[in-house]
């Protein structure tokens, strides 16, 4: 029996992650579940999987939850620090690590310094501190199994292989509901039709993510870190079926592929029962459906956020913690019809060139990178609707 810290459970990740428990009570048990401020949900998960803790990290939601489990055993915590305390206990066996964003990378660094295993979700923290978290999951011998469908697939390639063998990874791309749209199309794009994904139910913050392609030069840079390759050795190519979730290529030349249909649940299921392949009744593939598979190469011009991610990471230092923080501010202000879909290329832009560089930050380094980008970016939100 596996027990788990669930961080974000009531998000995309962590609703599927429970679906997967329930799927397969005698190998996980919910020892921890945490949300920000969906109290009515976490409630509702608690009342169901009985977890020894529940945090909610929103303080004004702590009294709603406290009130509702009461006559629940189980314990009731508010607050970050308590979410980085609880990842900590000796009945967590792994952490899922869901929270969406910068929010996310405390607790996932408490869990690593606990010497938890840990299941990443949660891209941003090795965007933001790439080279920190995976130092010290080294010195602590922590494994990091990704959850993101093209990680969990260039993990599943490399089992078995030879790390020093590795060429390059091809991190695939559905485009987006954008794909082959030029700059002139995409002006007038509002919230509602970049919600649209061809292939994936997601969270609104990662769907936007993927419809500027900003998602996958978030995935290029947690790439690097994850599977400690250089800046050259990690590419993108357009695949709009979402079929093959990517690409390892050998240096004598064989290439491995781990396909599939687009299911959060299967690289879920396969990151929290590694090394074990659990059985499931998921819809499986039928080539028959699928008589064409395509690929191409991005357009960097049009989608100007792969570019500035692709470049960030080639820059390194403190550069793409700065774009993230940029990156979830214009996001969010687009999502609330505040900026344009073209204006948040340009707030990040901007936001970058204004942040002085640090080659090799700190944690606290980070983390007043972070909040000096949020500052910026969210000033460039007022004077883009000052303009308008």
């Amino acid at each position: 029996m596996k027990r788990l810290a669930i961080l974000g459970s009531t998000g995309s990740i962590g609703t599927q992650a429970l679906e997967v428990v329930a799927a397969h009570p005698e190998l996980f048990e919910v020892e921890v579940l945490s949300a920000h401020s969906n109290a009515a949900l976490v409630i509702e998960q608690a009342k169901q999987f009985r977890p020894n803790a529940v945090v909610i990290t929103d303080d004004s939601k702590y009294a709603e939850v406290k009130e509702a489990l009461n006559l629940y055993p189980v314990k009731v915590f508010s607050g970050r620090k308590a979410l980085e305390d609880l990842v900590q206990w000796d009945t967590v066996d792994m952490v899922l690590a869901s929270i969406v964003g910068f929010a996310g990378l405390s607790s996932t660094i408490a869990a690593i310094e606990a010497g938890k295993p840990i299941a990443l979700a949660n891209k941003e923290t090795l965007v933001v501190a790439g080279e920190l978290v995976m130092q010290k999951a080294a010195e602590k011998n922590v494994p990091i199994i990704p959850v993101d469908s093209e990680h969990s697939a260039i993990f599943q390639c490399l089992v078995g292989e030879d790390f020093n063998a590795v060429e390059k990874v091809i991190l695939t791309a559905s485009g987006g509901p954008f794909i082959g749209r030029k700059p002139n199309y995409l002006v007038n794009v509002k919230a509602s039709h970049a919600l649209q994904h061809p292939n994936w139910t997601m969270g609104a913050k990662i769907t936007i993510d993927s419809a500027t392609l900003m998602n996958k030069g978030l995935e290029m840079i947690e790439a690097k870190w994850l599977f400690g390759l250089d800046n050259k050795q990690v590419e993108v190519v357009i695949h709009p079926q979402s079929i093959i979730h990517s690409f390892v290529q050998f240096k004598d030349s064989s290439v491995k592929a781990q396909l599939g249909l687009p299911d959060m649940k299967l690289p879920i299921q396969y990151a929290l029962g590694f090394p074990q392949r659990l059985t499931n009744d998921f819809k499986r593939l039928n080539f028959k459906e699928y008589s064409k598979l395509t690929f191409e190469e991005p357009d960097y011009k049009t989608f100007r956020n792969l570019a500035i991610a692709k470049d960030a990471m080639f820059k390194g230092g403190n550069v793409p913690c700065v774009m993230n923080a940029a990156n979830e501010v214009a996001v969010q202000a687009f999502l609330n019809n505040r900026v344009s879909f073209i204006e948040m290329s340009d707030i990040i832009e901007e936001t970058i060139a204004k942040i002085d560089f640090i080659e090799r930050p700190t944690l606290e380094e980070y983390e007043h990178s972070d909040s000096e980008a949020r500052l910026h970016a969210a000033d460039m939100v007022k004077k883009s609707q000052l303009a308008s």
